[in-house]
């Protein structure tokens, strides 16, 4: 798989959006005026389009034809989160890659003293969050009880507390890029490709505008394909679980037989029914739980692109190669 264009600059902010009509121009002044803090002029910011149905695309072209620093990236549709990251990093060009959401929660100002963090010799520098202002206790509690479950059920440190904010090197994104899984849970991946990594606590801010993108329904699709990416130790639990049903099956089994050679009548009907459907429930939830493990192999074997680029805008005439899971690319210049 290719990777970055021959011409580098020092850093790529790399920002998915999906329809982020109401901070766009916010977060480009902010974030526009912390890499000019952090490295000058040598710079790009790549802002890559989920399928936006507001303004979002509008703004982000307006913004290119500006700024020639500004890449714009447009996805054919609306691939995820996980996916228009990907897609972002493929197309950056940068030899340190930014990674922070658009809704400012992760303050671009943190840029500088990441870099200098970086320099002490690390390959990855990532946010850890002190505290998350203008989140609910439900969030803020489901949350931490997420990162804690999964750095149980893996066998590898993730950093708790923790997301795809965060600073890494040219050859940390190009490991990433070689991986060809779809279900992608980024901050995993860079944990799991190693090189040097270091914190950098902050204080994580409230949303600058608009709605979140993680509903409730959201956040537990994101945890079950994190925890299924990168454990298998719920199949064992369903084993073990169906190991411990069989044991008592057998057990009253044995029981029922030996009331019944005792000459004594079987009685509780209400008894057999509760112990037909726990375990029936029970072998559903195993069922369910390899069915994910099948689907998320059915959906790989099918070895379609992982997103599909559009169209990409940047300023120069030279042709970018962001790899090789685009498809029907168009790429303008100014």
């Amino acid at each position: 798989m290719s990777h970055a264009p021959s011409k580098q600059v020092s850093v790529s902010a790399v920002v998915p959006c999906h329809n982020e009509e109401a901070v766009v121009n916010e977060l480009l002044t902010r974030l526009t005026a912390a890499c000019e803090a952090a490295v000058g002029n040598d710079f790009e910011i790549v802002l890559v389009d989920d399928g936006s149905q507001d303004k979002t695309r509008a703004l982000l072209r307006a913004a290119q034809a500006k700024d020639p620093r500004i890449v714009g990236v447009f996805l054919s549709h609306c691939h995820g989160h996980q996916l228009a990251l990907t897609a972002g990093l493929s197309v950056a060009r940068g030899e340190r890659l930014f990674i922070l959401d658009a809704d400012l929660q992760d303050p671009p100002e943190l840029l500088s003293p990441m870099m200098e963090k970086m320099n002490e010799g690390y390959d990855v520098v990532y946010g850890k969050r002190r505290s998350r202002k203008g989140e609910s206790l439900f969030k803020q509690t489901s949350a931490s009880v997420f990162y804690r479950l999964l750095s149980r059920l893996t066998k590898f440190d993730i950093p708790l507390d923790t997301g795809d904010f965060r600073l890494m090197t040219r050859r940390v994104a190009d490991v990433l890029s070689d991986m060809p899984e779809r279900d992608r849970f980024i901050r995993g991946m860079i944990s799991w490709a190693g090189f040097p990594q270091a914190a950098f606590e902050y204080d994580r801010d409230a949303r600058f505008a608009g709605e979140t993108k993680y509903p409730l329904r959201k956040m537990l699709s994101f945890a079950v394909g994190a925890i299924s990416s990168f454990s298998t130790i719920p199949l064992r639990i369903a084993m073990l679980i169906g190991f411990i049903f069989s044991a008592l099956s057998f057990a009253l089994i044995i029981y029922t037989l030996t009331v019944w050679l005792g000459g004594s009548a079987v009685e509780g009907w209400s008894s057999t029914m509760i112990a037909v459907l726990l375990i029936g429930g029970v072998q559903l939830m195993t069922i369910g739980v390899l069915g994910e493990y099948v689907g998320r192999t059915y959906m790989q074997t099918k070895m379609r692109p992982l997103f599909i680029v559009e169209e990409i805008i940047r300023a120069g005439n030279e042709r970018v190669e962001p790899g090789e899971a685009t498809h029907d690319l168009k790429i303008t210049t100014n």
